[in-house]
C-alpha cells in the first residue's frame, strides 16, 4: 500500500476540535484528524486554538503522519481519526514521551 501525505497546510475543524489533512492511498484521496487533546498530550500544543494545534502538528508532523499511515495501513486504506490513547499505542517520536505534561510511565 502506498500512502502519501501531500505537503499541505491541515485544517481546523472548529465544531469537533481537530485538524484535518489529507493522505493519497494507493492514488485515491482520504482524510485523516488529529484530535486537539491528542495534539495537547502527546505534541505540546499550549491550547485549543487553531495556531497553538497548527504549531504542534507542523513542528510534529512526521510522527503525525507516521502513527496516520500505521492506522491506514490497519484498516485497509479506510480515512483515520487520530485519538491521544492511538499515541500511546502506535505513536512515534511523541514529543518528549509525555502524557498530559508528565513524563511517561
Amino acid at each position: 500500500m502506498e500512502i502519501l501525505f501531500p505537503r499541505m497546510a491541515p485544517q481546523y475543524d472548529s465544531e469537533c476540535y481537530t485538524l484535518v489533512f489529507p493522505a493519497d492511498v494507493d492514488g485515491k484521496r482520504i482524510e485523516c484528524g488529529i484530535t486537539a487533546e491528542a495534539l495537547e498530550d502527546h505534541f505540546d500544543a499550549s491550547s485549543i486554538c487553531e495556531r497553538d494545534l497548527v504549531e504542534a502538528f507542523c513542528t510534529h508532523r512526521t510522527a503525525i503522519e507516521e502513527t496516520a499511515a500505521t492506522l491506514i495501513e490497519a484498516t485497509r486504506g479506510a480515512p483515520v481519526l487520530l485519538h491521544s490513547g492511538m499515541f500511546r499505542l502506535y505513536g512515534k517520536g511523541c514529543a518528549l514521551g509525555r502524557t498530559r505534561g508528565r513524563p511517561a510511565s
